[in-house]
């Protein structure tokens, strides 16, 4: 019964603060536009590359999450970003997050090694859902871990699991509660496998919508659901890392 109500009670707060934050930082709701456009040019310029193209890709991406994860940080710190957060956001977080996309990309090559004796053993279906469910469970928070936490990538990472396994309840059910509104969507449900899955996600996809008028207005409010759901994250995260459940209660006496 405690747990119960410390969920209700943290995420009314968490779910208030969020809401009152994208009012005041609406703009961000129409970056996504911008980092969809720039990650289709990487994906494009880094084909041309060959061998490097791979590098390339990790490093400019991990350059247009950074960019992205720093106007969260603004968000969260001083309630508010601007153009010089945009601007400068670009290699706040860019050593650390290529390096944890570099580790992720190694881990996939040696699970490509193993994948041919599992798929042959339980099919291709049961491995892709076992890698999408582990990924979703274990990593999730890493985006939060990377700009609210000052650790190295290795660290950050091992945070993140340990984050989880102490708070595992208290972020999962509020997070599976809030992705379930993209399932109901009519553009995002085409893909949110594909969602849920990434560790990073700093954008929704306009390959899913239909190119017309009310094609864009369903991106548009899928861009505005996205925005609220990752300032949540930020203000919940924040909350889980710097109180546990009896404080949390106590508080809400005062």
């Amino acid at each position: 019964m405690e747990i119960l109500r410390d969920i209700f009670y943290t995420n009314k707060r968490v779910a208030k603060k969020a809401a009152i934050s994208l009012g005041k930082n609406w703009p961000i709701i129409f970056t996504g536009l911008f980092y969809f456009i720039a990650t289709f040019v990487v994906s494009m310029i880094s084909r041309g590359f060959w061998i490097l193209g791979g590098l390339i890709s990790i490093i400019a991406t991990s350059a247009l999450i950074s960019s992205y994860l720093y106007l969260l940080n603004g968000i969260l710190r001083r309630g508010k970003f601007d153009f010089e957060d945009f601007k400068d956001g670009f290699t706040v977080y860019l050593r650390k997050l290529w390096t944890i996309l570099f580790m992720g990309y190694l881990a996939m090559l040696i699970l490509s090694l193993v994948s041919p004796i599992l798929i042959s053993t339980i099919g291709l279906a049961a491995v892709n859902m076992i890698i999408i469910t582990l990924s979703f469970i274990l990593f999730n928070p890493i985006p939060e871990a990377t700009y609210q936490k000052y650790y190295d990538p290795w660290e950050t990472i091992t945070y993140t699991v340990e984050f989880v396994r102490e708070n595992w309840i208290e972020w999962f059910v509020p997070n599976i509660a809030l992705l379930a509104i993209f399932y109901f969507m009519p553009g995002p449900s085409l893909n949110i496998l594909s969602f849920i899955s990434n560790v990073f996600n700093y954008f929704i996809s306009f390959n899913s919508f239909n190119i017309s008028i009310i094609g864009f207005v369903i991106y548009l409010l899928s861009q505005i659901w996205f925005s609220y759901f990752m300032i949540y994250r930020a203000y919940l995260f924040e909350e889980l890392t710097t109180s546990n459940r009896r404080k949390r209660l106590f508080m809400r006496e005062f």
